[in-house]
């Protein structure tokens, strides 16, 4: 993803958040111009010996949406529009409980690095998740991002089996204020890298939605990445 000359962290006065909706797509038009961000790069080779490989995953990232309110629709499109849309005040996540795919993971705040991409997790913790902490928290109205290694170097990590959730299963975040946020998923898909739709994915929602993100498909030796990413799309109940 190209670097921009502004972010969701960028230091300075606050602007309206009309304008900072503004900026932000036009960070978008130009961060998409690089869609595949890699959660980690350069870590260890995989074996040549034949077994799976177990390098960290990447996930495909134009910088997160970070306003909130916008009428602009993401990702699937469910009946009721007109009907009253769940929402909660801005908590820190602090747990995240998927007991379909055994998941009971704390998070961590991810930032935006100097290279304008999304950072990744620490690599030396296979029980851990991810939250773009300048956007919107889970439950909050817009679009929630969270991402997670499904392996590593030596082991499958957190979201190794994130492809098993089905449209209806349920999972929780535990929040900083005590409160313990319900989504229900919408739809899970794979995206190839080279035609990741980050508009979909990241785009703001006009309900709180969240965005679990991984790595999938085949493991690319040469590239030292894998060939498309997981997303899992989820609203509050």
């Amino acid at each position: 993803m190209a670097a921009s000359p502004l972010s969701p962290g960028e230091s300075g006065p606050a602007p309206s958040r009309r304008r900072f909706r503004t900026l932000v797509t036009v960070l978008w038009s130009v961060a998409a111009l690089v869609l595949t961000v890699h959660l980690v790069a350069g870590w260890d080779e995989p074996s040549d010996d034949g077994s799976p490989p177990h390098t960290p995953p990447a996930v495909s990232s134009t910088t997160p949406a970070a306003s909130r309110g916008s009428d602009a629709p993401a990702g699937p499109h469910r009946s009721g529009a007109s009907e009253a849309r769940p929402h909660l005040p801005r908590s820190r996540p602090v747990r995240l409980l998927i007991p379909e795919i055994s998941v009971d993971a704390p998070f961590t705040g991810l930032a935006i690095g100097r290279s304008g991409q999304l950072e990744p997790p620490p690599p030396d913790n296979t029980n851990l998740v991810g939250w773009y902490a300048k956007g919107v928290s889970p439950g909050e109205t817009g679009t929630a991002i969270i991402a997670g290694h499904v392996d590593t170097a030596t082991s499958p990590a957190v979201f190794a089996r994130l492809g098993e959730l089905e449209k209806g299963d349920r999972f929780h975040v535990v929040r900083a204020d005590g409160r313990k946020a319900a989504f229900v998923v919408d739809d899970t898909e794979s995206f190839d890298k080279d035609r990741f739709p980050s508009e979909r994915v990241y785009g703001d929602a006009p309900d709180a939605q969240v965005r679990l993100i991984t790595c999938a498909g085949a493991y690319d030796r040469k590239a030292r990445d894998y060939t498309e990413n997981l997303v899992v799309f989820a609203h509050l109940v």
